[in-house]
């Protein structure tokens, strides 16, 4: 079972009052029944789902709904579930908003102003349309798929309201509302009210980026690292020409202590070194102290360089 099955499936074990079940509806029927006249069908892969609209409608219109239940065979057998209803069609599309005078109408935001209103709605429309990438096996990716950019653009808005950026993007003949930012997705999680989903998200999220954070410093103190024994190979290169051409004599006892040392320890850090000549030295120095010595050092390289080569 994938992510986006379990979390639909504890989605459908919260119900909610009477305003937010015609809210519910209202988003399951524009986005995935078929219209017919005096037929409304809706087919689900999920009979928990199918059990929801079917409850729902039952409670709120009284009607009868006629369920067929046929196997599908493509790589796996598996069920489907059609509801059909044929009572009180245009009744119902008008009481959820979905038609107007016997035509169907775009959705509107003022239909639904509660909060309540709006998170029932995106429960219906996630159900129906909507998926999440499990997060264990690839990255933070949510996503509602609709037949038009109006639909897709409206709950671009409806997600905006609640202060969650999303994006919309044409797939093939489809348009697509997604969402790739973990922390974001994690919240609509939590108002679609599925808890024991958000935990698991929450809690593989953490590992990731604890993980990431880990490999970045490992990658940043590799850096460093190179970094060091570069400067410090450098370094013993310029010691090496000093003493071919017997400049050592010009520098003061400290700076000839530390660039003593830095050869025998050419890939050390400079607080390294700082602590080894301290420790085996009567010489207390710091790792700015190491610093101002090899400044010392390249001055009096690039002194003899430009007196002799006329640099």
């Amino acid at each position: 079972m994938t992510f986006s099955t379990k979390l639909k499936e504890e989605i459908t074990t919260y119900n909610g009052n009477l305003i937010e079940k015609r809210a519910e509806l209202s988003a399951i029927l524009r986005y995935d029944a078929k219209l017919e006249k005096n037929k409304i069908t809706i087919t689900c892969e999920n009979a928990k789902i199918a059990r929801r609209i079917y409850t729902y409608l039952k409670e709120i219109f009284g009607i009868n709904i006629k369920i067929i239940v046929r196997n599908q065979k493509r790589f796996r057998i598996k069920q489907i579930y059609i509801l059909e209803i044929k009572e009180k069609t245009k009744f119902i599309l008008e009481s959820l908003y979905i038609f107007e005078n016997g035509k169907k109408i775009k959705a509107n935001m003022d239909y639904f102003e509660a909060d309540e209103e709006k998170i029932a709605y995106l429960k219906g429309t996630f159900l129906t349309t909507g998926s999440i990438n499990d997060p264990s096996t690839s990255g933070y990716h949510l996503e509602f798929v609709f037949n038009t950019k109006t639909d897709a653009d409206f709950i671009k808005n409806m997600l905006k309201t609640f202060k969650f950026e999303a994006k919309v993007l044409k797939r093939s003949t489809r348009y697509m509302t997604y969402i790739k930012s973990g922390e974001t997705i994690s919240d609509i999680i939590k108002i679609l009210g599925a808890v024991n989903s958000l935990f698991y998200f929450e809690d593989i999220r953490i590992y990731r980026d604890h993980k990431n954070m880990v490999n970045r410093l490992n990658n940043c103190e590799i850096a460093n690292q190179e970094k060091t024994t570069l400067t410090g190979l450098k370094q013993k290169e310029n010691i090496e020409f000093l003493k071919q051409h017997d400049l050592m004599n010009l520098l003061d006892e400290h700076t000839k202590i530390v660039l003593e040392y830095r050869y025998k320890y050419p890939e050390s850090s400079y607080a390294e070194l700082a602590e080894i000549i301290s420790l085996e030295t009567d010489y207390k120095i710091g790792k700015s102290g190491i610093n101002h010595h090899f400044i010392k050092m390249k001055k009096l390289i690039e002194q003899y360089l430009k007196t002799n080569h006329n640099i």
